[in-house]
């Protein structure tokens, strides 16, 4: 049962159609991860789904931004960013780093080809769109 109302800017759509297609899909399945896990935090009932720095991004009350592109200048890659003044990333690092391909304090990396690991991306995901309810708690809470 989905209990998060995704409010969406028009522009999202229009970015995710400007990115080649195979790219697109990738894309397509973070954002779905995101929305699925809103749907499993029971605090979180609006998701806004907008454009940040030109790229598809996502915010809740008690979260932090999450957003989601690719680049031409890495043409094998796509990621995930955070904010990079928080903990996220640092702490996913310190849990995941077997999991995960990073890129500073403020990205998972995943190649084109890379097998996304739905579970345990879903966790970081949470941990974002919670992040000012479970900053305080050891390793985010995770």
């Amino acid at each position: 049962m989905e209990n998060v109302q995704v409010k969406t800017s028009p522009a999202v759509e229009s970015t995710f159609n400007k990115y080649p297609d195979s790219i697109r899909k990738k894309i397509l399945t973070l954002r779905s991860i995101i929305l699925e896990a809103a749907n499993e935090i029971e605090e979180v009932t609006h998701l806004e789904e907008t454009l940040k720095w030109g790229e598809p991004s996502y915010v809740t009350k008690y979260g932090s931004t999450i957003r989601v592109d690719w680049k031409k200048k890495t043409p094998e890659q796509y990621a995930m960013y955070f904010t990079c003044t928080t903990e996220l990333v640092p702490t996913f690092k310190r849990l995941y780093s077997d999991v995960f391909e990073f890129e500073g304090n403020r990205a998972i990396v995943f190649q084109i080809d890379d097998h996304v690991p739905k579970v345990v991306l879903k966790r970081c995901i949470s941990a974002a769109l919670m992040y000012h309810k479970v900053k305080q708690l050891p390793m985010l809470g995770l």
